[in-house]
């Protein structure tokens, strides 16, 4: 297993209808060996939901990395100077989270986070999650997808019936996606039914 021994920051934002796949994919890095840090934006630890609570996810969070979520700004800072990741994902990559990031926005820990791990040159993984991924958020997501050191976990339309502009990452992608990145490589082919 390429991870194996691999420092892998977890971000998530607020797109709680993945998060049960999301920790089942998380549960089986754990299993391989590699050591995760969960990151938690100030949605994801704050909004209650029809997918679950907050604090419940926080708890399932920690229980498979095996240490404490990083919940503040101040918190993610130190990922920058202190170097300790080898790669960060955010898992899953609102389309608000998304548009911040493509415009220099740093106001949660996820943002912060990415900020601080991009500014050591090293891969960060997104895993889109949005209704507006062909609409608004379009322009964001081709700015990302033209940023150095940036990959994304292969996506495709949610819903191209009833919510035509709907973008979602496949879950059964991230891990080879994570491989590749390590590798300085997009997973492909990227848009995937």
């Amino acid at each position: 297993m390429k991870l194996r021994g691999k420092k892998i920051g977890i971000a998530f934002s607020g797109s709680f209808c993945t998060f049960d796949k999301v920790f089942r994919e998380l549960e089986y890095l754990k299993e391989t060996g590699a050591e995760l840090y969960p990151i938690f934006s100030d949605a994801a630890m704050s909004i209650e939901s029809r997918f679950g609570g907050p604090e419940d996810f926080l708890k399932r969070a920690q229980e498979i990395a095996g240490r404490k979520a990083i919940l503040s700004i101040e918190g993610a800072e130190p990922i920058g100077p202190k170097g300790y990741l080898d790669i960060l994902a955010i898992i899953p990559c609102t389309g608000n989270t998304a548009a911040k990031l493509a415009n220099g926005i740093t106001d949660t820990a996820v943002l912060m986070a990415a900020k601080a791990h991009l500014r050591n040159g090293k891969p960060l993984v997104i895993f889109i999650s949005t209704n507006d991924g062909l609409g608004m958020n379009m322009k964001n997501i081709g700015t990302l997808l033209n940023t150095k050191n940036i990959y994304f976990v292969p996506f495709g339309q949610d819903d191209a019936d009833k919510k035509p502009n709907s973008l979602v990452a496949h879950c059964e992608k991230i891990v080879p996606t994570l491989e590749m990145a390590l590798e300085g490589r997009q997973l492909q082919p990227l848009l995937a039914l």
